[in-house]
C-alpha cells in the first residue's frame, strides 16, 4: 500500500474514530489501543445506541478510559439512533426520536465538555414516510438551535454532515451545498456562528461531487474533516481517491483542524490499518 509522501506527519493532525476503528475491542479498551497505535486524539459516534441518557457510571467509565489512555476527545456525535444501522440521526424525526435527541443534548454536551472536546456532530435524520419534509425541516431547525446553544455553552462548534445517497437514500443532506445550507440557517437563527460543515471526503466522493471545488468553496465554513478511501471506505491507498492531494488542497485553503480517520480496517486488526501514515 502506498504511504503518504509528506515529509512529516506534523503537517496534518489525524485523529481516529473509535466507532469504526478498533471496534473489535470493547469500548473501554479502544482509547488505549488508539494511543498504542500512536494517536493523541480520538472521536466517537454516540456510543450508547439504545439510550440518549446512559447511567452516570457508564459515562464516567468512558471518561476515565479516555483520560487514562492520555488521548484527547476531539469530537462526539449527539444521539443518532441505531448507528451503524438503519438510522441516520434523530433530530428531524417527529415524536419519540426527536424527544430522545432533546434528552441527549445536555448529556452529550456535558460529557464532551468534561473532556475538553470542541466539536459536537448532529446527524440530521432520515425522511419519514407520510411526514411533510417541511415539517421535518422545521423540527430539525428547532433541535439544531438547541444543540448549537449547548455546544456554545461548552465552547464547542456544532457540526452538520453531508452523507451519501447510495448508502443513505432517505437522508436529505447528500451534498455539500445542502449541508452548508443548514449550517447557514442555524447560524442565522442563533446568531452564534458556531454551526460548521463536517466535510467527509468519502461521502462527498460517493455522491460524485467535485471535491476540489467543494474544498475551494466551503473550507471557510468547515469545522471538521473526515476521510476514507473510495471505493470500499477503507484506509487511504485501498481505493482510488487522491486523498493526499485533497488534504493538501484543504491545508492551502486554510483548514488547520483535525482530520478524522473514519474508515473500515478491512480483514485485519485495526492496529494494522495505519501503515499508510508517515511515521
Amino acid at each position: 500500500m502506498p504511504g503518504f509522501s509528506w515529509d512529516t506527519a506534523a503537517e496534518q493532525r489525524f485523529n481516529v474514530n473509535l466507532s469504526i476503528l478498533f471496534t473489535e475491542l470493547p469500548l473501554l479498551e479502544r482509547p488505549a489501543a488508539a494511543a498504542a497505535a500512536g494517536f493523541t486524539a480520538v472521536e466517537l459516534w454516540w456510543p450508547w445506541i439504545d439510550t440518549p441518557t446512559p447511567e452516570r457510571s457508564e459515562l464516567d467509565a468512558l471518561k476515565t478510559a479516555i483520560e487514562d489512555a492520555g488521548v484527547q476527545l476531539t469530537g462526539l456525535n449527539f444521539y443518532a439512533g441505531r448507528l451503524p444501522g438503519p438510522d441516520r440521526g434523530a433530530l428531524s424525526v417527529p415524536g419519540e426520536e426527536s424527544e430522545r435527541f432533546r434528552a441527549n443534548i445536555d448529556v452529550a454536551a456535558d460529557f464532551a465538555g468534561s473532556l475538553g472536546a470542541t466539536a459536537l456532530n448532529a446527524l440530521y435524520g432520515n425522511r419519514v414516510e407520510g411526514v411533510d419534509p417541511a415539517e421535518q425541516d422545521a423540527l430539525a431547525l428547532e433541535n439544531l438551535v438547541l444543540a448549537a446553544r449547548a455546544a456554545d455553552r461548552i465552547g464547542a462548534i456544532l457540526l452538520i454532515e453531508a452523507l451519501n445517497k447510495p448508502e443513505s437514500p432517505l437522508y436529505p443532506l447528500v451534498s455539500a451545498p445542502a449541508a452548508v445550507g443548514i449550517v447557514d440557517k442555524v447560524n442565522d437563527a442563533t446568531g452564534l456562528g458556531n454551526a460548521k460543515f463536517l466535510m467527509d471526503l468519502y461521502h462527498l466522493s460517493m455522491n460524485g461531487e467535485d471535491l476540489p471545488a467543494v474544498i475551494e468553496e466551503f473550507t471557510p465554513k468547515t469545522g471538521h474533516v473526515q476521510i476514507a478511501d473510495n471505493p470500499g471506505r477503507g484506509a487511504p491507498g485501498t481505493g482510488s481517491l487522491p486523498l493526499e492531494d485533497l488534504l493538501d488542497r484543504l491545508r492551502k485553503a486554510g483548514y488547520d483542524g483535525w482530520v478524522g480517520l473514519e474508515y473500515k480496517p478491512g480483514d485485519r486488526p485495526s492496529a494494522e490499518a495505519f501503515d499508510w501514515l508517515p511515521r
